[in-house]
């Protein structure tokens, strides 16, 4: 019972966070969207607490992106923007958490590193994937009117290219921070990892 009321404050804790998070991100602009610095606490939380965990932060990810940055998208088709931003976090979250528990066992530190990458790499993927099912058309006009050659250069290098970047380098930078983060949380929850 006591790791599960750690568990429950830990998952609120990092919930917390998620929020926090991408609301101060509104401001941090790389290219046409927001930088996403909320993939850390999401593989905090998937490497202590499981990929369903991970799933519930990317989720709360998700919804804060369609308050906040999603509005340009809304106007287009609303439940493709739904589908696509919660999505988008929520398999990132399930990603980090699975691939974690994988290679856990084996080494911590790589299973938390590369959890790290699969974030934002799932993320991004999963966007690029919204933008062409519930999207293209819309993205066809930009790209024209961006002066690019077609929508998938338009997509990669206007849309995502520079913020994936910098999410993916920040994940990396932060790496050894959030080996330490989960280190000490799995001493303190009792390697309660599911």
């Amino acid at each position: 019972m006591q790791n599960k009321t750690k568990q429950i404050v830990g998952v609120g804790l990092l919930t917390a966070i998620v929020i926090v998070l991408q609301a101060l991100a509104i401001g941090i602009r790389f290219g046409v969207f927001n930088i996403t610095l909320v993939l850390i606490p999401i593989v905090v939380g998937a490497a202590l607490y499981g990929a369903w965990a991970g799933a519930w932060l990317g989720f709360v990810f998700g919804v804060v992106v369609l308050f906040t940055d999603a509005g340009v998208f809304l106007a287009i088709n609303i439940p493709g923007t739904i589908v696509t931003c919660i999505g988008k976090g929520m398999l990132a979250g399930l990603a980090a958490g699975i691939v974690y528990k994988l290679l856990a066992d084996r080494n911590r530190i790589v299973a938390t590193v590369l959890s790290a990458v699969v974030a934002p790499v799932v993320n991004t993927g999963v966007f690029l994937i919204g933008c062409c099912l519930f999207f293209y058309s819309t993205i066809v006009s930009w790209a024209e009117a961006a002066g690019f050659a077609s929508a998938g250069s338009y997509m990669i290098l206007g849309l995502v290219g520079v913020n994936f970047l910098v999410e993916l380098a920040v994940n990396l930078v932060l790496s050894s921070v959030i080996v330490r983060i989960v280190q000490l949380g799995l001493r303190s929850v009792g390697n309660t990892n599911k």
